[in-house]
């Protein structure tokens, strides 16, 4: 994997997070506002698209350089539009990160022809 391609997949998995975690509070302060005279959903619905926005950036920059098939691809999009995805997706990409640095250092060391 060069660096570009691994850039591109650190940046979708830094954005993943957040994103999940605005569209919870995005979800909670919708139904605060149905429920109190509390309304953030203005606010926190503007920083939610923000960080949507950058995630499906992020997220095309990463299949165009890593080549993911339709299905993987699919399921990186379907997690960043489900309210915990993004969790999801920021673990996945971890642990596809590790395992590229464990088959890197296996090349280097001439353990494996990976």
């Amino acid at each position: 994997m060069d660096i570009k391609t691994a850039s591109s997949l650190h940046r979708l998995r830094l954005v993943s997070a957040p994103e999940a975690v605005s569209f919870i509070l995005l979800i909670i302060a919708s139904v605060l506002k149905r429920t109190t005279d509390f309304n953030a959903v203005p606010a926190l619905g503007m920083i939610h698209g923000v960080l949507f926005i950058i995630y499906v950036l992020f997220w095309a920059d990463a299949w165009n350089r890593t080549k993911w098939d339709l299905k993987t691809a699919a399921l990186y999009f379907v997690l960043a539009v489900l309210p915990l995805g993004g969790f999801v997706a920021e673990r996945k990409l971890k642990r596809a990160a590790e395992d590229e640095v464990i088959a890197s250092r296996a090349r280097r060391e001439g353990t494996v022809n990976a």
